[in-house]
C-alpha cells in the first residue's frame, strides 16, 4: 500500500511537476471546527464513523500538501444557508492574498443577490467556485441562479458541484437537476464532485454529453467509499477511455484515510501512464490555470473540446 511519503515517487516517475488537486478545503477556523465536529459524530448521520485523518493546523496542512506535490490548491468553502456566501468569498479572497499557494476560490447560494456577489468575486480574481447541492438543500436549476451559471459559463470559470446523492440523498441531488443547468448553459465548466457518487454512470453520461463537464476523483475507488458506493467495473472501463474527463480530487483534509489511498486507488485501475498524467496533473492544471507549469514533453495534446 502506498504511503504519503511515497506519493511524490508516483508523479516523479510519470515526469510530472506535481499533483493538481481540484478538491481541497480550507475554511474559516470556527467553521472548520464545526465541520470537524460534524464528522466526529458521523456515525449518527451516516451510520459509520468518519475519523478525519488530517486534523492539523493551517500551516501544517499547507505543508502536508506541498509534501505530496500539491503546491497550488483551491479552498472550496461553501455555505449551508442563505447569507453566508458573500462573507465566505471575502474570507477566501483574504486567504489567497495571504497564502500564494492558494488558488482564489469562491462560492454561492440560491438566494437574491447571488449574481451581484458572484460578479464581484469574479472581478476580484476568483478562479474556481464550489457549490454543494446536498448541504445547501437548494435546486441548482432555480431561476435565481440562472444568471450566475450564465456568468460563470461565459467567463470559463470552473465550478466544483457536489450534486451526487452520496453520502446521503437530498431533495435536489442526482443528475436530473444539474442537467437542467447544463442544458441551459452548455459552455459551463462543471466539475462533478466525487464523480457523482453513487450515480457514477449517470454523471459520466453527463460528462460525455456536455463538452466542458468533468468528474473529480474525490474518494472514488477508495476502500472507504467502496463500502457503500463502489464503482461498477463497466464504469471504470469507460473511465479508461475518457482520461480528459477525469480530474484529481481528494477532499483533503476531511478524509477518513491517508492522502496516499486516493492515489493508490487510481493506480489500481491500471489505466496506464498517459491516463495518469492527464488525471493527476494536466486536467487539473488546466482548470486551475497552472497549465504552463511544467508540461510533460511526451504527453499527447489534450483532445479538443
Amino acid at each position: 500500500m502506498l504511503t504519503d511519503e511515497q506519493v511524490p515517487d508516483v508523479w516523479r516517475a510519470l515526469g510530472l511537476p506535481g499533483l493538481a488537486d481540484v478538491h481541497v478545503h480550507f475554511l474559516p477556523p470556527r467553521m472548520l471546527d464545526k465541520v470537524w465536529h460534524f464528522f466526529d459524530e458521523a456515525d449518527k448521520h451516516y451510520g459509520l464513523p468518519w475519523p478525519i485523518h488530517y486534523k492539523r493546523s493551517e500551516d501544517e496542512r499547507i505543508a502536508l500538501l506541498a509534501g505530496f506535490g500539491v503546491t497550488r490548491f483551491p479552498t472550496l468553502a461553501y455555505p449551508h444557508k442563505p447569507g453566508m456566501a458573500a462573507w465566505l468569498n471575502d474570507w477566501c479572497a483574504g486567504f489567497a492574498a495571504k497564502h500564494p499557494q492558494a488558488v482564489h476560490s469562491a462560492t454561492f447560494f440560491a438566494e437574491p443577490g447571488a449574481e451581484r456577489y458572484v460578479a464581484g468575486a469574479v472581478e476580484s480574481g476568483a478562479k474556481i467556485f464550489k457549490v454543494h447541492v446536498q448541504v445547501g438543500e437548494f435546486d441548482p436549476s432555480d431561476d435565481v441562479l440562472d444568471p450566475v451559471w450564465g456568468l460563470l459559463a461565459d467567463a470559463g470559470i470552473p465550478v466544483v458541484v457536489h450534486c451526487g446523492s452520496g453520502p446521503l440523498p437530498g431533495r435536489f441531488t442526482g443528475p436530473g437537476p444539474i442537467e437542467v443547468v447544463l442544458a441551459r448553459h452548455r459552455k459551463l465548466a462543471a466539475v462533478i464532485a466525487h464523480a457523482g457518487a453513487p450515480e457514477y454512470a449517470e454523471h459520466l453520461a453527463l460528462a460525455e454529453r456536455y463538452p466542458n463537464v468533468r468528474l473529480d476523483t474525490t474518494m472514488v475507488g477508495t476502500p472507504y467509499l467502496s463500502r457503500f458506493a463502489p464503482v461498477p467495473a463497466d464504469v471504470i472501463a469507460r473511465y479508461r477511455e475518457l482520461p480528459h474527463k477525469l480530474v484529481l480530487g481528494t477532499d483533503f483534509p476531511n478524509i477518513p484515510y491517508s492522502y496516499a489511498q486516493q492515489i493508490q486507488s487510481l493506480l489500481e485501475w491500471e489505466c496506464g501512464d498517459d491516463w495518469l498524467r492527464q488525471v493527476l496533473w494536466h486536467n487539473g492544471a488546466e482548470l486551475l490555470g497552472l497549465t504552463g507549469a511544467g508540461e510533460h514533453p511526451d504527453q499527447d495534446e489534450k483532445e479538443s473540446e
